[in-house]
């Protein structure tokens, strides 16, 4: 009896101190609590934490950059610090926040956002001491095959008569919505009977890109096609659209970017004609390079320090249908480089949840 006292108390304190020694992570999130694609962002990276044990707390900076630093400082010099502060570089904040945690013993997972260049030159090694890498999207792609698919949707143009494009960006001081323009103009470098008439800053917000449409498509009535590098700012662009009497996906083909309920439905009902989705799954495969990085693997052995994962596909109506659905269940830990051999690689793609 005594020994099965001894062995239950072993038990439960061996349970208690894999509860207690769990990684925890302050993910700062630079969206609006609000913001749908954030929020699913969110959703998926804590299914993730649960399924691999991690301890982690989302902080939403409401779109305000002061409120980031804020928070990161809380994180990094309070007296409950975390291990891991995972952040995107939005509005070229990252420098700041690696300065900030010179000596705090957290370390820092920068996501969506890598650092630029030039910002990689401005560190110095003490700065970077915490960071363990970056995980990005392939935003440049996404740009690319935005209007690339739309084009082949629409169909053969006659000669002599271009094709007028309006184009919304996102924040003009983010590395995703610049890559993103990157492939666009590959694209029209590509396909010259596509005429740019204007690209604009739409902010990622819907209201915004309303207003904005509201104007250029007085400006250029010719119209036919609209790129825009979020779901929020096309879904104000096609609202404007109808305002002027006009039919999205008849009148003018629109294509967007992200993967929430109201993109997708414009996407089955044909009032959006080209998606590219995938990447708010990128904060989940982060939370499997933070715990491998926590478990003592050297993450960069598989794969680089700086690391892009092929998130973004097009989507078609079958798969549109399906990210309606319930969420599939994912088998992170199956994904962890423990165990692995050295030439393992992590398999981070959307499939993992279309299959």
């Amino acid at each position: 009896m005594l020994k099965v006292l001894i062995t239950c108390v072993w038990l439960l304190g061996s349970t208690y101190g894999a509860i207690a020694h769990a990684a925890s992570v302050v993910f700062l999130n630079p969206g609006m609590s609000t913001e749908t694609f954030w929020v699913s962002y969110a959703q998926f990276m804590q299914a993730a934490a649960k399924d691999l044990g991690l301890d982690v707390r989302v902080r939403y900076s409401e779109r305000n950059t002061q409120n980031t630093l804020v928070q990161a400082r809380e994180a990094l010099q309070g007296a409950e610090r975390p291990d891991y502060l995972m952040l995107v570089n939005e509005q070229y904040v990252a420098p700041q926040i690696l300065r900030m945690a010179e000596g705090s013993g957290v370390k820092l997972l920068i996501v969506n956002n890598a650092l630029t260049p030039d910002q990689k030159q401005m560190l110095d090694a003490r700065n970077d001491a915490n960071w363990i890498g970056s995980l990005v999207p392939d935003d440049e792609q996404a740009g690319y095959l935005m209007l690339t698919d739309v084009l082949r949707q629409h169909g053969p143009v006659a000669p002599g008569s271009p094709l007028d494009l309006l184009a919304f960006s996102g924040a003009k001081n983010t590395p995703a919505a610049q890559l993103r323009e990157q492939g666009l103009r590959r694209a029209l470098a590509e396909h010259p009977e596509v005429r740019l008439r204007q690209l604009v800053y739409g902010e990622w917000s819907r209201q915004r890109a309303f207003e904005q449409a509201t104007q250029l498509f007085k400006r250029y009535p010719q119209t036919a096609l609209v790129w825009s590098a979020n779901d929020e700012m096309a879904l104000g662009a096609m609202q404007a659209l109808q305002d002027s009497g006009r039919v999205p996906g008849k009148d003018v083909l629109f294509s967007a970017l992200n993967s929430s309920p109201e993109i997708l439905r414009a996407r089955l009902d044909g009032r959006l004609t080209t998606l590219v989705a995938g990447h708010f799954t990128l904060g989940g495969w982060a939370m499997v390079l933070i715990n491998d990085d926590a478990k003592g693997v050297d993450i960069s052995a598989h794969g680089g320090r700086d690391r892009q994962a092929a998130l973004f596909q097009l989507i078609d109506a079958g798969q549109a249908q399906r990210l309606l659905g319930p969420t599939p269940t994912v088998d992170f830990r199956a994904l962890s480089a423990v165990g692995k051999p050295a030439t393992y690689r992590y398999p981070f793609s959307l499939q993992l949840l279309l299959r």
